[in-house]
């Protein structure tokens, strides 16, 4: 071979290998006892010819001898030919050193070189349709020269050191056969790691080598589209960069979610719109629990609940938005039961004494065990009532005219002046019940008239019967007289006694025939 980069040629072959010299012990006539008739004839044959090979054929050969031809030892009783020190087996003898047994021996090693040789050939053949001079040309080249070596070995005639380095050819080519696979998944990933680094170039070497291994390799096409694909996918991949650089992660997410789109197999691009996810939800949620503690510290409870929940919603599970939340409750309660007792208080004061149950009623509501909300109930529940009674009986004054009434009322009067300390309100409401009751109980003068003829009945109070004019001592109040007549229509009369004005007649007479 003339270079390492060459294919290996075969060194031509043109050795005649010799007939076999047939022993007697090889013959298929041997006598079974005794000795065949023609063994001592053909013994006789075979030294007169090795008289002419030894001393008559080797003057009738015309080629020179070598200049240091070593001298033939006899042949051993294996058949076996001796050498001198420093001579190897496989080499050529000089021409007058020739036997039939050498010949043999040359021939068979020359032959079994041979079949090596085209073994190397074939592998390297196949290798070759592989691309190996592109993913292993130092290894095939190493092979080259062993070949070269061989050839030279072989052209000297020392075929067992020719058939050697063919054969550590070939097992280093069967190796590289062997290899294939290993090195196919290699260049793949040397490719798939190129793409994550960014290196295009890497990338795309790792791929031809691939598809040289492995043409239509469905992986290495999966990855020459990503390959493809990478230049535009890094610059998101920096934009995305800048734009978390600037403290827009939002922008900067937007950017990543278009480089995972654009190849979803890049494990960087993933694992970066992972982290700045997390960092942007991270973000969003201290801001959400900022906002939340500034919205509480304000008592503004509603803003504080929708922050936190916020900010639960972030991060599930998250225990400090669930304790901030719990916080929050807390919070709003004490504040609105500290609301409800400071309003109970003021109604108290301000002698509202229903407002001031209200308030109490709604803290037992939130919660039943709270002290002052039981304790304000029992003060306030039965002032409310007295205080409702008194405003009925101050606005309706006439009510009074009912003595059943007026009797309740003095009763609620009583009660109304143990009570201490008296408020301005009750005791305004005392002195107007006193001076309601007293003009109550006050009798006034007024007059009925009629026609004689109509029987009159004031309700609740008398029959006066017919007459023509009555007068009466009546409680300042509501009243009604009814007349009737025989053969005449009934007919009724209401009419109001009031203290402090003289009361007009009022006339009671049916006029109205049947």
């Amino acid at each position: 071979m003339s270079s390492h980069n060459e294919p290996v040629q075969p060194t031509p072959f043109d050795v005649v290998q010799p007939t076999p010299v047939q022993t007697p012990g090889t013959s298929a006539s041997v006598r079974q006892e005794g000795t065949p008739s023609w063994v001592l004839p053909a013994l006789g044959g075979l030294v007169l010819l090795a008289v002419l090979v030894i001393f008559w054929l080797p003057e009738r050969v015309n080629t020179p001898a070598p200049e240091a031809a070593p001298a033939q030892e006899p042949t051993t009783a294996t058949g076996q030919v001796g050498t001198q020190p420093g001579t190897q087996a496989g080499k050529g003898a000089a021409p007058g050193d020739v036997s039939p047994w050498s010949d043999a021996q040359l021939a068979k090693l020359r032959k079994e070189a041979q079949e090596v040789l085209a073994q190397l050939l074939e592998v390297q053949e196949a290798l070759e349709q592989r691309g190996v001079k592109v993913w292993a040309a130092e290894s095939f080249a190493a092979v080259a020269a062993l070949a070269t070596a061989g050839d030279e070995l072989y052209r000297a005639r020392d075929f067992a050191a020719a058939k050697s380095r063919y054969e550590e050819g070939l097992k280093q080519l069967q190796a590289l056969e062997a290899g294939i696979p290993a090195e196919l998944a290699r260049q793949l990933a040397l490719a798939a790691a190129a793409l994550e680094t960014g290196d295009l170039a890497q990338a795309t070497a790792a791929l031809d080598r691939a598809e040289a291994i492995e043409p239509g390799n469905p992986e290495a096409a999966t990855l020459r589209k990503r390959v493809e694909a990478l230049p535009k996918l890094l610059a998101l991949l920096e934009l995305a960069a800048k734009a978390e650089q600037g403290g827009d992660l939002a922008g900067a997410i937007t950017q990543l979610k278009q480089a995972v789109a654009l190849d979803p197999g890049h494990q960087r691009s993933s694992s970066e719109l992972a982290r700045v996810s997390a960092t942007y939800t991270e973000q969003r949620f201290n801001e959400a629990m900022s906002e939340g503690y500034a919205a509480l510290d304000a008592s503004q409870f509603d803003a504080a609940r929708k922050a936190f929940g916020r900010a639960a919603r972030l991060q599930a599970g998250s225990t400090e938005a669930a304790s901030a939340l719990q916080e929050v409750a807390t919070a709003a309660t004490a504040y609105r039961l500290a609301n409800l007792q400071k309003s109970g208080g003021a109604s108290e004061q301000a002698e509202q004494w229903q407002q001031a149950v209200t308030a109490y009623e709604q803290a037992q509501k939130i919660d039943p065990n709270v002290l002052f909300a039981r304790e304000g109930l029992a003060r306030s529940a039965n002032r409310a009532r007295l205080d409702k009674q008194f405003r009925a009986a101050i606005d309706e004054p006439l009510r009074l005219s009912d003595t059943a009434v007026a009797a309740a009322t003095e009763k609620m009067l009583q009660l109304a002046r143990t009570i201490s300390p008296r408020g301005p309100l009750l005791a305004s409401q005392i002195e107007t019940l006193e001076r309601l009751l007293l003009q109550a109980n006050t009798p006034i003068a007024i007059t009925l008239r009629s026609d004689q003829q109509t029987d009159v009945a004031v309700y609740k109070v008398a029959k006066l019967g017919k007459f023509d004019q009555h007068e009466l001592s009546l409680r300042p109040g509501n009243y009604t007289a009814v007349g009737s007549r025989l053969g005449y229509r009934d007919v009724r009369v209401d009419f109001v006694v009031q203290h402090g004005s003289t009361p007009a007649p009022v006339t009671i007479a049916c006029t109205e025939a049947i």
